[in-house]
C-alpha cells in the first residue's frame, strides 16, 4: 500500500536513508554526567537551559543538549525527583557513538581511559565493527566504535556475520599510533551510530521494530538477542534480554527517557505513521513527529531530518 502523497511506502518499511537522531536520558547528577560525556566522550554542549515543570509542585529541571556542529547526539535532563531502575528492567543497554576512522576510534579510546579510566568496561571485533564498552557516572552503558568499510561484511541470505572477537585495548592504541597525552577539545567526526536496548521479549520486539517501525532483521541470536537495521547497515538498533528477560513495562526511573529516527522527508513520516497504525501501535502525531511506545514503555520519536 503506497503512502497517498506518493512519496513513501508503508510496505516497503524504513527508507535506506533513515538515521539515528538523538538519545535522551533522565540523570540524577546533570553535573557529573556533562562532565562525562564532554571530557571522557568528547560530545560538545549545543545548548543549556532550565526546563520549568508543568505542573505545580514538580521539581524544576534543567536541561543540557550534546553533540557535535549542530547535530544533537545526546540530552541530558535532570531528574531529581526520580531513581535508578531496578534490576532486570528493560530499557537502555548502551549508546553507540561511531567514528570515522580507526585513528579516531582510537583517539576516542585514549580519551575515555584518560578521563575514566575505570568506566571501560569491555572490547570486541563484531567483524563488521570494533568496538570498546563503558558505563557512565550512572550506569548506562556506552559503545565507542567504527565499522570497517561495508565491502569487508560478508551477507548470507540476508543476515550479516557478526563475531565477538576478542580486541586489546592497549594494541589497539599502539597499532594506530596513538601516543602522548589525551585528545582535548571535541572530538572528530563522531555520531550516533546505533541504540541496543534491554527488552523483555525478542519475539515482540521483532514484531514492533519490523512489522511497526519497518526495519530489516540482520541478525539474530536465537531468542536472546536480535538486530535490525534500514538500508543495508549491520544494525541501528539491537535488542536484547540477556538481564531484562520476561520485564514487563518499564517503570518511570533515571535512565533512558526516549530515542529518536531521523527520516529523509515527509512522505516517510507519513508512511511510517500508517505502518505503525496498521501493526496496532497507536502511534501519536504532533509538531512535526510520530511517537510510538515499544512493549516495555520505551519511546520513540520519529521525524524529518533538518535540512
Amino acid at each position: 500500500m503506497a503512502d497517498d502523497a506518493g512519496g513513501g511506502s508503508v510496505d516497503a518499511g524504513l527508507p535506506a536513508a533513515t538515521d539515528l537522531g538523538e538519545v535522551t536520558l533522565w540523570v540524577g547528577d546533570l553535573d557529573r554526567q556533562v562532565d562525562f560525556y564532554t571530557h571522557a566522550i568528547g560530545l560538545s554542549v549545543l545548548s543549556a537551559e532550565p526546563h520549568l515543570p508543568l505542573n505545580p509542585g514538580t521539581p524544576a529541571r534543567s536541561r543540557v543538549v550534546l553533540g557535535q556542529g549542530q547535530r544533537a547526539l545526546l540530552v541530558l535532563e535532570q531528574r531529581s525527583d526520580l531513581t535508578a531502575a531496578p534490576p532486570g528492567s528493560a530499557g537502555l543497554f548502551h549508546t553507540a557513538f561511531l567514528f570515522d576512522s580507526p585513528a579516531g576510534l582510537a583517539a576516542g579510546l585514549a580519551r575515555a581511559l584518560a578521563h575514566r579510566p575505570d568506566s571501560v568496561t569491555g572490547s570486541a571485533d563484531h567483524r563488521v565493527s570494533e568496538a570498546f564498552y563503558l558505563d557512565d557516572p550512572e550506569g548506562n552503558g556506552v559503545e565507542l566504535y567504527r565499522d570497517r568499510p561495508r565491502e569487508q561484511w560478508t551477507w548470507q541470505d540476508g543476515v550479516v556475520t557478526m563475531t565477538v572477537d576478542p580486541l586489546d585495548p592497549a594494541a589497539y592504541l599502539v597499532e594506530h599510533r596513538w601516543a602522548g597525552p589525551a585528545p582535548a577539545g571535541p572530538a572528530p567526526a563522531i555520531r550516533m551510530g546505533h541504540v541496543h536496548l534491554r527488552v523483555g521479549d525478542i519475539a515482540m520486539a521483532r514484531d514492533f521494530t519490523t512489522r511497526g517501525l519497518g526495519f530489516d532483521v540482520t541478525f539474530a541470536m536465537g531468542g536472546s538477542a536480535l538486530f535490525v537495521s534500514a538500508g543495508g547497515y549491520h544494525h541501528h538498533l539491537g535488542l536484547n534480554t540477556w538481564h531484562s528477560r520476561g520485564a514487563g513495562p518499564r517503570p518511570v526511573t533515571l535512565g533512558l527517557a526516549s530515542l529518536r529516527l531521523l527520516l529523509p522527508d515527509a512522505a516517510s513520516l507519513r508512511a511510517a505513521a500508517q505502518r505503525l497504525t496498521r501493526a496496532g501501535w497507536a502511534p501519536q502525531q504532533g509538531d512535526g513527529a510520530v511517537a510510538v511506545n515499544d512493549p516495555w514503555g520505551t519511546r520513540f520519536l520519529l521525524s524529518v531530518e533538518p535540512g
